[in-house]
């Protein structure tokens, strides 16, 4: 490697199975430079969460990160680790520094169907990944604020500019027992939006495959409808011809009518989504493909980085059996992928075909171990391969090492 990757550490059960992918995957075959930041829970109490932060300029920098699952804490988890705040999702935080688009994508092999069986082709969805509730504020009306009037107020820059206001809610002007409640308010920018309108077609074009996009704009006069606008404002000036010349189609309908369509399609495109749909919809995907395990995901900014990570949790349950002593048989694959991606990246940018054919063969090694029948607990459930054998999770990383010699 002549240029290093930005690793960023996480919690619990990944953070177990992150260390053991470094022992047995790659550090015996290639000679691995990092950027190393710990995002674990303790890191971030200890750092104010400026490390967070601090792995989102590193990416910016060098180009390629990737990154473990983390813990993003509410008020359980603050007691537990004795937090001295509730620190936001590191993803989120990433997502916004670098104002970038996840895309996410199953990884399909032999012996495990999908749950809808006419999805015969990989789904992939393209995640906008910045504002919305994510950077959202929010406001708890309790009995201090019961009867309060509440406001949307936009102040005009400058000293002669004017200032609006909009009633969301007068929590006094009802009977007593909705005096009290709770307020959202939330942003997004039309520069982000434009940019995660890019990313989806210019990856679309890249995959030859169709773009899908909804929201909800007979509700959201405003604000849906603005993600529409500029959406269908960008591919006529810069996409239409090219997504003719390469015989792929743009297509907007409402988010409902979407879910409709992608249960009775085949799959075979990219479905755009807000960030929070794109967040609920890559699990539904993923689930429905067989395994949250068994999805890819990559931010990809607008200026070129790239951070590779897998698209579920720190899978804490599996952490406290382990941390008793009892072996468990935890779903490594995505983890692995987010690696492989990283590295792939890193030799297409540094022309270092050598490390891309790892990557390949990785992954390769890590699907062959599950289609020779040898796979952890999840799959197990779902595999209709004959000869099958659940391992525990080490034993499934020293397997698919096994097919690397």
């Amino acid at each position: 490697m002549s240029t290093p990757l930005v690793e960023l550490d996480g919690d619990e059960m990944t953070r177990i199975i992150w260390a053991w992918i470094k022992e047995l995957l790659l550090e015996p075959f290639v000679q691995l430079e990092t950027v190393y930041f710990d995002l674990g829970l303790a890191e971030r109490e200890r750092t104010g969460d400026a490390v967070t932060k601090e792995a989102a300029a590193a990416i910016k920098r060098y180009g390629v990160g990737v990154k473990c699952a983390t813990i993003t804490p509410n008020a359980e988890r603050m007691a537990e680790y004795g937090l001295s705040a509730l620190y936001p999702s590191p993803n989120g935080t990433i997502r916004a520094e670098l104002d970038g688009t996840v895309f996410r994508a199953p990884i399909t092999c032999a012996g495990i169907t999908p749950y809808i069986p006419s999805w015969t082709k990989p789904i992939t969805i393209a995640r906008h990944a910045f504002g919305d509730i994510y950077k959202g504020t929010e406001l708890l009306l309790d009995d201090a604020l019961a009867g309060a009037k509440v406001e949307l107020v936009a102040t005009a820059a400058g000293v002669a500019g004017g200032e609006q206001r909009l009633l969301i809610r007068d929590f006094g002007a009802e009977e007593s027992d909705t005096s009290t409640g709770i307020v959202q308010g939330i942003f997004n920018t039309d520069a982000s939006i434009a940019s995660f309108a890019r990313a989806c077609m210019t990856y679309a074009l890249d995959t030859r495959q169709d773009l899908w996009f909804g929201a909800k704009d007979t509700i959201s006069k405003t604000y849906d409808r603005r993600f529409r606008d500029i959406f269908e404002q960008v591919f006529e000036a810069d996409y239409r011809g090219r997504f003719e010349q390469a015989g792929i189609t743009y297509f907007y309908t409402l988010i409902d009518d979407i879910v409709a369509r992608v249960v009775r399609s085949e799959g075979g495109f990219i479905w755009a989504c807000r960030n929070y749909d794109g967040d609920v919809m890559s699990d539904m995907v993923a689930t429905a493909f067989g395994s949250l395990a068994m999805m890819t995901s990559v931010l990809v900014s607008p200026q070129g980085a790239y951070e590779y990570e897998a698209a579920h949790g720190t899978v804490q349950r599996h952490f406290y059996r382990h941390m008793k002593g009892e072996a468990t048989s935890t779903n490594s694959v995505a983890t692995i992928f987010a690696w492989t991606g990283a590295l792939r990246k890193r030799g297409e940018l540094d022309q270092l075909p050598r490390l891309c054919d790892f990557a390949d063969l990785l992954e390769a090694a890590t699907i062959a171990t599950i289609e020779a029948g040898i796979m952890t607990g999840d799959l197990y459930a779902l595999s209709h391969l004959e000869h099958k054998r659940q391992v525990d999770t080490r034993t499934f990383l020293e397997e698919v090492a096994t097919q690397l010699f």
